[in-house]
């Protein structure tokens, strides 16, 4: 069972735990903290048995410190404004700690999207997108939607076209929204970068052998048994990077159940089957575990839940059998059991760092939009050009003769998806030490996830500083 206070009140709880480690005004904590505006709005929609259906849709803009707002669209029952609200000021604190300039924002429509067909979510998409137009909740420099659970580019291909054509003066159009089909604007690496990122900061703390010491693991990802639970766009990507490292896949929990093999699951052969009989269920060589919850508290090394939030209780987390557990998810480990774990002496990687791979790169593509060039595209050819010559110089000057799968490789200029994970990685790197300094600072009174909120936190500081408010 979860804790009885709210999602956002969690995150609320988490963030006064780190203003106490700073020294800002109270006023100023106050004012960071709250959420700036909510809109909750219904509408009707006629379904293709004639019925009539109220439909219920919400958009939190969390902070305004920097604009535009950002944040993904949701399509779930679970939607309420509680959640919304919370997650719109993770988004504000994830894209501080990763040095992105957004203020956080959230949206969701209370709707199992599995239900209606595609022309009924079209009609929902549209008019969702006409209210937030109407209300000046949507805008390349207002607020920037994204994609997030039961959306993707398809729902951002509607919300774009449906953004121009009530705004067909604005030439920055496709900017209203990230995480779109290439062709409507999109950017390559966007659909992995989530999990890409959660790859990343993994890899990155398990290369930090004074970390991994305590715990009783050694340097480096591979060999390290990983469970992962959920197998979307997050999930999926997160297990598919840590395999390609030496990890283990050696369990896996999703909606319909969840399997194990402690000698270790082939993801490819997984997907496959899952794709062929609908479920992950009855895969060849793999034990199907009473329950999802069991699937959690598999004896393993890494745990990435990377499904909803309120995964991770006070109920269970002391069942959770993991030395290192990676928020892919928004939330996954409330509160209290955040502190429970910490308290075992479990290293948790906070979410509003490590899925914070989304939104990097959906500013990379909001980039892209408003340049109206493709990453890459002026000095591709340039590079190539020079790495050429040097070759050549190279071959010159001594015997070496290079072959053309050699010059292939050796002259290959950054394109689009090379510049984005370059981009990714830099980021990740950068940000999991700079976390890893102040928790440091902090040693008695902090672990990572109250270090990114005090980094977020005097980033937002410094922001309103520089407005003259609370210097």
């Amino acid at each position: 069972m979860a804790e009885s206070i709210s999602f956002f009140e969690q995150v609320n709880r988490n963030f006064d735990k780190a203003a106490a480690l700073t020294s800002h005004h109270p006023d100023l904590l106050t004012l960071i903290k709250n959420c700036n505006s909510v809109y909750h709005f219904t509408f009707p929609l006629q379904r293709t048995d004639g019925t009539i259906e109220v439909i219920h849709a919400w958009r939190a803009e969390h902070s305004h410190h920097k604009l535009p707002t950002k944040g993904g669209i949701r399509y779930s029952l679970s939607v309420n404004e509680d959640e919304v609200v919370a997650l719109a000021a993770l988004m504000t604190y994830k894209c501080a700690v990763v040095d992105v300039p957004f203020g956080g924002a959230k949206g969701g429509i209370a709707i199992d999207s599995k239900k209606y067909s595609v022309q009924e979510l079209e009609r929902i998409t549209r008019r969702y997108t006409f209210e937030l137009v109407k209300k000046n909740f949507i805008g390349p420099g207002t607020d920037v939607p994204a994609p997030d659970f039961g959306t993707g580019p398809r729902e951002m291909a509607w919300i774009v076209d449906t953004y121009v054509a009530l705004a067909p003066d604005k030439l920055e159009g496709p900017a209203c929204v990230t995480g779109k089909p290439i062709a409507q604007g999109g950017i390559r690496g966007r659909s992995e970068a989530t999990g890409r990122g959660v790859a990343i900061a993994t890899r990155e703390a398990c290369d930090v052998a004074e970390d991994m010491q305590p715990l009783g693991l050694s340097r480096g990802v591979a060999g390290k048994r990983v469970v992962v639970q959920g197998l979307g766009n997050v999930g999926y990507h997160a297990a598919r990077f840590l395999e390609q490292a030496g990890a283990v896949l050696v369990g896996v929990v999703e909606f319909e159940g969840a399997i194990h093999n402690p000698k270790g699951l082939d993801l490819a052969q997984l997907w496959a089957h899952r794709h062929e009989t609908g479920s992950m269920l009855g895969l060849p060589g793999a034990t199907t575990l009473p329950s999802r919850e069991a699937g959690l508290e598999i004896d393993c090394d890494i745990l990435v839940p990377a499904a909803l939030e309120n995964q991770i209780t006070r109920e269970n987390a002391g069942r959770i059998k993991a030395k290192l557990v990676v928020e892919g998810a928004n939330g996954p480990i409330t509160s209290e059991a955040s502190e429970m774990l910490a308290e075992r002496g479990v290293l948790v990687l906070p979410d509003h760092f490590v899925n914070a791979g989304g939104v990097l790169v959906s500013y990379f593509e909001w980039l892209k939009n408003l340049r109206h060039v493709r990453l890459g595209r002026m000095e591709k050819r340039f590079e190539e050009g020079a790495f050429r010559r040097i070759l050549t110089a190279i071959e010159g000057a001594t015997t070496k003769h290079f072959s053309e799968g050699e010059v292939a490789d050796l002259t290959h200029g950054a394109d689009e998806a090379d510049l984005v994970n370059s981009g990714l990685e830099d980021t990740f790197v950068t940000a999991y030490h700079r976390l890893r300094e102040i928790r440091n600072q902090h040693r008695e009174h902090a672990d990572l996830r109250t270090a990114a909120f005090v980094d977020a936190i005097d980033k937002i500081a410094l922001c309103y500083g520089e407005m003259g408010i609370f210097p």
